[in-house]
């Protein structure tokens, strides 16, 4: 049989080089990412899942290290205090970790799973991996004071899902919404229907017989909700309070990170609609879209040497850079990809392709379905996979001593997850406040509308409207007398058609049989996706496809301490007519390929257009806010692995506050009195460490100099009299 899910051959391209023994964190993870195959398609949901247990493994191993420290275990986490009063060292630690790690994970998964539409085979898998190991699934106790890693290991998953049924997302009720309600009608996609009674601007829920997500489950509504519109409440890893804005225009908190102000909305002027910035983000989707038949012969090179190599200073901001970032006609964009491979230190060869090929790959790889395990696991795999390549050196930013699998990957996992995690509660808090709309909407509203370029000829002057798509020869035109279209149907002269790919309709037999592309009605467009899925439940601006990879890409450079990938560049096969989903293809053999981390992140955002997902203007911001939160992510882990987080237990709330910095070697202090201060830091042992004039309201002073430990803060006025002491304690 043909059609081998799309996962499976993922993971088969991406394992290839897997080693015979993995560590228990990667154990569990790959049983992890295969729950989330098996689950419904939500990106939020499972950006939170891999987080949390990427932290429980985490800290399982960080209680026996002398220098890192934990961030739940024994810790006040996002206000929840998980208590630890300790645990003997181990005589074998390797053994108690595996053993803490598996109660933790077993209880933690067999909890988030419970109700997944795969829930028997899923659990089934969590039982047989956990008892193959030798534990027991009747051992419950959380006791741990016995001396008892088992026990520490379900005490932690207990803490973790306690944590989890307040920290905002609303697990207690399925994740539901609160407040969100959307403000257009559905469209229904079977009927093909005018779209015109909509705001423009807005967000559409689609309607349809059947909804099947990327997951491959049947939903159980026909109109499936919003997803999540409100996660911008989640409790964060590394996020900024000083980067978050909480608006109240829809009647409720939206809670949004890193803010990237107003989409582009629709003009209603009389000018040629192509100036419309709105018109021409959308029309280049549906350009875009003339690419997907493998009938058309254009060939282009998809080396490391001809694409790709982006820096983020170069993004576009004005409309005239996106004009210019994005190729309107051909596809792509305008990178000039790399001279020379680094490992090489050789061209990379060329790989010609048919550019057809190309794009509907790209648009089903990326997108992560069928059997997905969404966009933030994907990267999961990435990592694995990058982990596994021979003579790949697991050292922490590519410096100091190679680490162990466990210790490699448990650091690896946690820094991926919070940037996961995090890019899911800062871009859904901005989908769910800008709730902006999806091109399968805008093209067909702006298609029922008409065009918006000729009002002077008999035929333009009849399908005017400011509202309309702009008419472009050769991709967007009006269907004139005589046209196949008019010849079929009368009633379609005068509305507006588009060449575009022609839609799940045109395929009965997806083993063998192609869409292409034709001239078809521009209320009749499709994404180039399944007709059971079309598009993801939430709105577009801005896209998580972009946000998580960028993110993704900056967490594996750092990790790893190269921009590319081991050998200087990671590569996927593609077999002829084994590898698209809902039609046949591709035409021929091909091979993908990716000459640093950014690579791939920025071909995963072309991807979505070509798909039909996003227009461009939902891609840069994201790249932008997916490059701050992995770095970010990364400093802020690293202060974990290294123990040097700073944070202060403050004593009383006098005139001084201690603030803890959660990714660096600073103190910072707020002085709510206009007196002239000075502050000491002391050890233990009555050792004077540290002296500092406080010179303003707020001061920051370098702690880095500093060992983890306890130490106290006195604060001496103009006198040299002793006003105030409070214990600092650096992690």
């Amino acid at each position: 049989m043909k059609k081998i899910t799309f996962l499976f051959v993922f993971l088969l391209g991406l394992t290839f080089h897997s080693n015979a023994q993995q560590s228990v964190a990667r154990e569990w993870n790959e049983t992890l990412l295969d729950a989330i195959r098996s689950d419904f398609a939500r990106p939020t949901v499972h950006a939170r899942n891999l987080f949390h247990s990427s932290m429980a493994m985490y800290d399982a191993w960080a209680i026996f290290d002398s220098q890192a420290s934990t961030i739940f275990l024994g810790k006040t986490y996002q206000g929840y205090t998980c208590n630890f009063t300790g645990i003997a060292n181990p005589a074998d630690v390797a053994a108690a970790r595996h053993e803490i790690i598996s109660y933790a994970m077993y209880r933690l998964l067999t909890h988030r799973f419970a109700n997944s539409p795969g829930g028997a085979a899923t659990q089934q898998s969590f039982d047989d991996h956990f008892t193959n190991d030798g534990y027991s699934i009747a051992f419950t106790s959380t006791d741990y004071s016995t001396g008892s890693y088992a026990a520490l290991g379900n005490y932690l998953a207990q803490e973790i899902i306690a944590f989890g049924a307040q920290d905002n997302s609303n697990e207690v009720a399925d994740y539901g919404n609160l407040n969100y309600t959307p403000v257009n009608d559905p469209l229904i996609l079977e009927l093909y229907e005018d779209n015109d009674n909509i705001n423009p601007d807005r967000w559409q829920p689609l309607a349809f017989d059947v909804f099947i997500d990327q997951g491959g489950n049947v939903f159980p509504a026909d109109t499936p909700n919003f997803l999540s519109p409100e996660w911008g409440l989640v409790k964060p890893f590394c996020l900024l309070p000083e980067d978050l804005d909480i608006f109240n225009d829809p009647g409720y908190d939206c809670y949004v990170y890193n803010d990237p102000g107003p989409p582009i909305y629709i003009q209603n002027s009389n000018e040629d609609g192509f100036t419309d910035p709105y018109k021409w983000h959308f029309a280049l989707v549906a350009s875009w879209s003339s690419h997907l038949d493998p009938v058309d012969p254009t060939m282009i090179d998809i080396s490391p040497g001809a694409i790709g190599n982006f820096d983020i200073a170069n993004y576009p901001e004005t409309f005239t850079e996106y004009q210019a970032f994005y190729d309107f006609t051909n596809g792509g964009d305008a990178g000039t990809g790399h001279a020379l491979n680094p490992s090489t230190n050789m061209p990379y060869a060329a790989n010609v392709v048919k550019r057809s090929d190309y794009a509907r790959v790209l648009a089903e790889f990326w997108a992560d379905g069928p059997d997905s395990e969404t966009p933030p696991g994907h990267w999961f795999t990435i990592m694995n996979y990058v982990s596994d390549y021979p003579g790949f050196e697991k050292k922490m930013s590519g410096q100091g001593l190679i680490l162990s699998d466990l210790e490699w990957d448990v650091k690896s996992y946690l820094t991926l997850g919070g940037a996961m995690h995090d890019s899911a509660v800062d871009i859904w808090g901005i989908k769910g406040y800008y709730d902006y709309i999806r091109p399968i909407s805008a093209i067909r509203y702006m298609a029922t509308k008409g065009q918006s370029t000729d009002n002077t000829t008999p035929e333009g002057i009849a399908s005017y409207d400011p509202h309309g798509l702009p008419l472009i020869p050769g991709l967007i035109e009006i269907v004139k007398t005589g046209d196949p279209l008019e010849v079929a149907d009368p009633t379609n002269l005068g509305k507006i058609k588009i060449f575009a790919w022609k839609g799940p309709d045109f395929i009965a037999n997806p083993d063998t049989d192609i869409a292409g592309v034709d001239w078809i009605l521009g209320t009749h467009w499709w994404p180039y996706q399944r007709g059971t899925f079309v598009t993801p439940p939430f709105a577009g601006y801005l896209s998580g496809h972009s946000t998580f990879s960028r993110a993704a890409s900056e967490v594996l450079t750092n990790l790893t301490g190269d921009p590319f990938f081991p050998g200087g560049m990671g590569t996927f096969d593609i077999v002829q007519n084994d590898f698209l989903v809902f039609e046949e293809g591709p035409t021929q053999n091909m091979t993908l390929q990716w000459a640093t981390y950014r690579d791939a992140s920025d071909q995963t955002s072309l991807s979505r257009i070509w798909g039909g997902i996003h227009p461009p203007i939902d891609d840069i911001k994201g790249r932008i806010i997916g490059e701050k939160i992995g770095i970010d992510a990364f400093n802020l882990a690293v202060t974990y692995f290294d123990g040097t987080l700073s944070t202060a237990t403050i004593e009383n709330e006098e005139a001084i506050k201690l603030y803890p910095i959660p990714f660096n070697n600073e103190l910072h202090i707020t002085q709510t009195t206009n007196e002239s201060l000075t502050i000491a830091l002391y050890s233990l042992d009555g050792k004077q460490v540290l002296n500092s004039d406080l010179t303003s309201n707020s001061t920051t002073i370098d702690v880095s100099v500093l060992a983890a430990g306890i130490y106290f803060a006195k604060f001496f006025n103009q006198n040299n009299s002793t006003v105030l002491v409070k214990k600092v304690i650096k992690n």
